[in-house]
């Protein structure tokens, strides 16, 4: 299997010592990187040669207004962008999250840190998927949607029905459990669609705060508020033409939603601290792992904002239910996580059929969590059972010592459950060092959400901060 070639990263910063050292330290763990010393020379190279992803001081000559992120956003939207910056401001927070970039990093920032959110950035870019696209051709047959992958028939009546839908213009609800791919279907919907020329604008109801989210959304004026300093566009401006998508809109607060109804009827929206309403045109996709039916009747969801997302309802099949499709996407993940140079390059032969038995309660997300544990402990050119989670070595039939049921016997279903879930959570943890924001990101739930289950669980985010 040839080699990937390495993850070239333009890094941008006026500190010299920072811009050295940070470029070492990336190009001995594989890393290709280019630096630059102020916002233009970051242009120019951009202009002039391909980037997987762009690492970015704030304040520094050519972007102490966001030229370069807001250029960089506006021409080269499939390169990931990571800011690191000394001197965080709200006013530069809100517009951040507003170019839609793959992290925000406080000076000093420990390189481990630095690492882990670059892999995560680079597993999520257009870049990373066209890295695996060879890999991808040989596991899975190219079809209208070479993004999904899967050959199951759970996953066969899926893209029959997308292939219907990504045609029409119609606001789609996508539900399943958490970690089943709602975003990678929703992209999927944006990029086979009349509107795949335009922007696909990703509004995650979980990360904005409420006192801003009609800023960040609709925009605002120059002087509305305490650091308002210039007018700024909204995500829907940029997203005009194109598709908006509103992951985990089951956690909208009740006077959100109601605001976000009269947007889907009334196709306009107020910045704030204007008073002439704007005209727009957006495709609304959403997903959420809530039953929002169930949430209309104990009303803690609008019926009628419902009835508007919902106009077609897709529900995603949980991994489980997807015979022959979990070694299909851990090759996947095998091909796009494993960093060059590194020799571990398949599964043995038991590590493989204890996976294919595995349940999955956390679906892909969880495969995926378990394929970078694997080529982290590997000690060899296969992963073996060793190398795998918990969970998923105890899934071949032997009964696990730590989880048996009242009587000495076999573990009943709901043990089994809450020890894989138990698992998950230290894994997630750990992997973010204690970081329950960026846990919560990772899991596809809210960061109240992931504090109830780690209480539940008797589980000490602090134990895992380093």
């Amino acid at each position: 299997m040839a080699e990937p070639e390495p993850a070239r990263i333009l890094i941008a910063d006026d500190e010299a010592f920072y811009l050295r050292t940070t470029e070492a330290l990336l190009r001995q763990h594989g890393y290709d990187c280019v630096t630059a010393p102020d916002g233009e020379t970051a242009l120019k190279a951009l202009s002039s040669q391909p980037f997987d992803l762009v690492l970015s001081d704030l304040n520094m000559p050519g972007n102490r207004n966001l030229e370069l992120l807001q250029e960089q956003r506006a021409k080269w939207p499939e390169i990931p962008l990571i800011v690191v910056t000394g001197a965080p401001s709200l006013p530069t927070a809100i517009e951040s999250v507003r170019l839609g970039i793959a992290d925000y990093l406080l000076k000093p920032v420990r390189f481990q840190d630095l690492r882990n959110s670059i892999q995560r950035a680079l597993a999520r870019s257009r870049a990373g998927h066209l890295r695996t696209q060879a890999a991808l051709e040989a596991i899975a047959p190219a079809g209208e949607f070479p993004e999904i992958i899967g050959r199951s028939p759970a996953m066969g009546e899926v893209l029959g029905i997308l292939g219907k839908i990504s045609q029409s213009d119609a606001n789609v609800l996508i539900t399943g459990e958490s970690g089943t791919g709602k975003e990678v279907v929703a992209r999927a919907i944006h990029n086979h669609g009349p509107r795949a020329a335009h922007a696909f604008q990703v509004v995650d109801c979980t990360a904005i705060p409420e006192s801003l989210f009609e800023s960040v959304l609709f925009g605002h004026v120059k002087g509305s508020f305490t650091g308002a300093v210039q007018d700024q566009d909204g995500l829907l401006s940029r997203a005009h033409r194109g598709t908006v998508f509103f992951d985990e809109i089951g956690e909208l607060p009740l006077g959100l939603q109601a605001k976000l109804l009269r947007l889907i009827q009334e196709q306009t929206f107020t910045p704030v601290g204007k008073s002439t309403p704007v005209q727009f045109d957006v495709r609304f996709l959403s997903a959420t792992n809530r039953d929002l039916e169930l949430e209309v009747n104990a009303g803690r969801f609008r019926r009628d904002l419902f009835y508007r997302l919902a106009v077609i309802h897709l529900e995603l099949p949980p991994l489980k239910d997807r015979e022959g499709d979990v070694m299909l996407l851990a090759r996947h993940f095998l091909g796009q996580l494993q960093p060059a140079g590194e020799r571990v390059v398949n599964f043995s032969p038991a590590a493989a059929e204890l996976m294919r038995k595995y349940s999955w309660p956390g679906n892909i997300r969880e495969l995926r969590n378990a394929i970078e544990r694997g080529l982290a402990l590997a000690s060899s050119e296969l992963i073996t059972p060793e190398d795998l989670p918990r969970p998923v070595a105890a899934s071949g039939g032997e009964r696990p010592a730590w989880n048996v049921d009242s009587e000495g016997g076999t573990p009943s279903r709901g043990q089994a459950l809450q020890e894989a879930e138990i698992e998950y959570l230290k894994t997630i943890l750990q992997g973010n060092h204690g970081n329950v924001a960026r846990a919560a990101q990772q899991a596809g739930m809210s960061r109240q959400g992931l504090h109830k289950r780690l209480k539940k669980a008797g589980i000490d985010a602090a134990d895992y901060r380093r």
